[in-house]
């Protein structure tokens, strides 16, 4: 059939569009780096006004909150006045849920983004290819990348602890290893729910020198040990409760089964093992699991992954899966020895 006897789907080309869309994400991103959603707070402000605080060019900041606002991202309240939508509210930093750092413009990974053809053809991350060097050393070596990063850490742990920790019964535990915790943000808000509970931060040096500035703004500094150190390394042991959050889809089957051996080997045969992470669901439904699922693979060469596969790792590990819970984020497993009595190192 020739193409003009084929039937036009405007729908399906319009929905392309959509999808393929760059603008909308990147310009997001931008403007919630800039904070422009902070000096809406108080109201509208023209656009020549709000560029002047932000020390930007009026004409381009127009012209990308124009197209925001068709995005339903600010609202032209007036010709060249714009205001704040509900979508736009949290990326106000004084905002109870702020997500001003949640969306940072990480040139490092768009570069990765750049080879992403290259993975399709080889299943390798593209970070090395656009870097030279792993997503993890790169990291270590860019203490300002890092620190972008850890600020988006923070920011979404906020809403995680909105939505995990009522799922889930963490006063249980008396004390909690968080293992890969980064600067301490998720531990210090499930110590400051739990006045009786004490915790231990392990991640890497570079990472935890925040810390300390996170676990005394929460007020939980003299109930957090830290501990430098990578979680291949051998782990604090005996503690009632490990943490294991958003880790493990940052790496590959064989490392994933490192670190929990690595856990396996500190907990006691009573000790559980709590995963928090997006798991993948079968089938075509929409999950952003799937999303983080292939930036996962790009940056790093790891795999989210559903409970299935999940089970089969921590069973080569010597752990057993209890039980998944989701929650309006992520979803909370729930893990245990496999065989007491046995350490597997």
């Amino acid at each position: 059939m020739s193409a003009d006897r084929i039937p036009l789907d405007l729908p399906a080309v319009a929905k392309l569009a959509d999808l393929a869309d760059y603008v909308t994400p990147l310009a997001l991103r931008a403007v919630a780096e800039l904070g422009v959603a902070d000096h809406l707070a108080d109201g509208p402000l023209p656009v020549d006004q709000l560029a002047e605080r932000l020390g930007v060019h009026a004409p381009t900041l127009l012209r990308t909150l124009r197209a925001l606002a068709a995005r339903g991202v600010f609202t032209e309240v007036e010709p060249e006045t714009f205001g704040l939508t509900p979508l736009a509210r949290p990326l106000r930093a004084e905002h109870p849920l702020s997500l001003r750092d949640a969306y940072p413009l990480l040139p490092a990974d768009l570069r990765a983004w750049a080879f992403f053809a290259e993975t399709l053809r080889t299943g390798e991350p593209g970070f090395p290819l656009a870097h030279g060097v792993d997503y993890w050393s790169y990291l270590a070596a860019e203490p300002e990348q890092s620190a972008r990063t850890d600020r988006w850490m923070q920011s979404v742990n906020r809403l995680h602890l909105r939505t995990v920790l009522p799922a889930y019964p963490f006063a249980r535990f008396g004390t909690v290893v968080d293992v890969g915790g980064g600067t301490g943000a998720f531990l210090a808000g499930l110590l400051a729910r739990n006045p009786a509970m004490r915790g231990v931060l392990v991640d890497l040096p570079h990472v935890v020198e925040a810390a300390p500035d996170v676990l005394a703004a929460a007020d939980v500094a003299d109930r957090c040990r830290i501990v430098p150190g990578s979680f291949f390394d051998p782990l604090p042991v005996g503690a009632d409760g490990y943490l294991l959050k958003t880790v493990l889809p940052g790496f590959d089957d064989e490392d994933t089964v490192s670190i929990l051996r690595r856990v396996r080997t500190a907990m006691r045969d009573d000790s559980l093992l709590i995963l928090i992470e997006a798991v993948l669901p079968p089938g075509d439904v929409f999950d952003v699991a799937k999303l983080f699922d292939v930036h996962t693979l790009v940056l790093t060469g790891g795999s989210h992954r559903s409970p299935e596969h999940m089970e089969r790792l921590l069973v080569e590990a010597g752990l057993r899966l209890l039980r998944v819970i989701p929650t309006a984020t992520l979803s909370v497993l729930e893990v245990s020895p496999a065989d007491p009595g046995v350490s597997r190192s």
